[in-house]
């Protein structure tokens, strides 16, 4: 069984803030000591850090669930509680991160060290020493720490290559990654033999060196899913050269010109955009009988279905058994990757938009919905973070959070919508009963 995994689905939490503490001071010799409970400290972040000693997600295949410290409570004396450290989570490079839910990307993680928080940790709550008035000096209120973050996330590994090798099936891309680099792919007289991506770096006669990508091997109907179908054709989105392969002995019985046609048709049924990369076609197997002549009748087809405007791709004729033109390819792909810029993967409609933490005046503070039982139900992002952070054992600071919703307009709504005296009312598991 292949032990390449380039995709997990995971949930993540950060850590809850530190509750805030109910605490007076008492000492000798100070008179009317006033409070002295703490703030909570800080829920953990859930950090995703790139780790380029890593070549698979395959970590996140037994471990899926992950979940940062809360912060510590606050304390008497007025002292705060302490902070909770981020979970940092290890991934590889080309890791790209979505919210399952949207499906909008929450980043592109490509660089070493690279570091980006999946999920914030809650604030700590604030102890009675915060809400001292002249009106109130000696407050029983404090506020429980906030919720963190939780959310499901969908990981798509995409290996960073400057080069594609992309064909049908047993047209030589292994034997050619084999001889260009130090790579040790599978190499074997049947179809796909190489089920996993293999990476390896070229380093040409004039210095250049780049990374080349073996893809496996790609059938007509690939991306409705024949064969491999699109497992792995995502590890080609990242790169800025492809090499068409193609067996110009034509030893498999098809028709050389065809397979081309094929192989870029399914390119441009998983992601248009992947043709908007150069492509050098490299007439492989020319060692063969029949090699020259199915090479010059490809260039006359390919010369007939090329409109005259448009340039034809660069034909490279080698042999990956004998080594033949293969200094001459490799250094016409540096030159070709030199000039091409990167390709940008993702535009603005598959970004997540950046969070925002002030109010919103669009969004709705609260909803209000009947359960079966008659019972009015309060649901909401903004109520519920009220709620969450009411610490419920202390009568005053129940009776802020009543105070709050009336500020919201929740009394004034269940009023309108027909809420009488003694109606029930539920916030998650929590029942009061509606006074008018």
């Amino acid at each position: 069984m292949s032990m390449f995994l380039d995709t997990a689905k995971i949930k993540v939490k950060a850590g809850n803030g530190g509750d805030g503490m109910v605490a007076f001071r008492r000492e000798k010799y100070v008179p009317n000591g006033g409070p002295w409970g703490g703030d909570g400290g800080r829920g953990g972040n859930v950090v995703f850090v790139v780790d380029e000693g890593l070549r698979t997600l395959m970590d996140f295949r037994y471990n899926r669930h992950f979940k940062a410290e809360s912060g510590e409570k606050g304390m008497t004396k007025g002292m705060h509680g302490r902070g909770a450290e981020d979970l940092r989570v290890r991934v590889p490079q080309g890791t790209t991160v979505r919210d399952a839910e949207t499906g909008k990307v929450l980043t592109d993680l490509i660089e070493h060290g690279q570091e980006f928080i999946v999920a914030h940790g809650g604030r700590g709550g604030r102890g009675n020493i915060r809400f001292a008035t002249p009106k109130n000096p000696a407050p029983e209120i404090s506020e429980n720490g906030e919720p963190g973050q939780e959310r499901e996330l969908q990981l798509e590994l995409k290996i960073l290559a400057d080069v594609g090798l992309v064909g049908f099936p047993s047209v030589g891309k292994s034997t050619l990654l084999s001889v260009i680099t130090s790579a040790k792919p599978k190499i074997g007289a049947y179809h796909f033999t190489t089920i996993v991506p293999n990476l390896g770096m070229v380093r040409t006669q004039s210095g250049d060196s780049f990374a080349v990508a073996d893809l496996p091997g790609l059938i007509e109907g690939a991306s409705q899913g024949v064969g491999l179908g699109t497992q792995f054709l995502r590890h080609i989105e990242r790169t800025r050269v492809i090499l068409h392969i193609i067996d110009m002995s034509a030893s498999e019985g098809r028709d050389p010109y065809e397979d081309y046609l094929a192989i870029n048709k399914e390119l441009e049924s998983y992601n248009l955009r992947l043709m908007e990369r150069p492509q050098i076609i490299v007439a492989n197997k020319m060692d063969m009988p029949e090699s020259q002549e199915n090479l010059e009748e490809f260039k006359k087809k390919l010369a007939e279905n090329y409109d005259e405007f448009e340039d034809l791709p660069a034909i490279f004729p080698i042999s990956g058994l004998t080594k033949q033109g293969l200094a001459t390819l490799l250094d016409a792909t540096a030159e070709l990757l030199d000039k091409t810029p990167e390709f940008l993967l993702y535009d603005e409609s598959d970004m997540e938009e950046e969070a925002y933490y002030g109010f919103d005046e669009e969004e709705k503070a609260f909803e209000i919905s009947r359960d079966d039982d008659a019972t009015w139900v309060l649901s909401g992002e903004k109520l519920m973070k009220l709620f969450n952070m009411t610490n419920f054992d202390r009568d005053e600071s129940v009776m802020k959070f009543a105070r709050q919703l009336r500020g919201m307009g929740v009394d004034e709504v269940l009023r309108e919508r027909g809420a009488k005296d003694g109606d029930l009312v539920r916030i998650g598991k929590f029942e009061f009963e509606f006074v008018d």
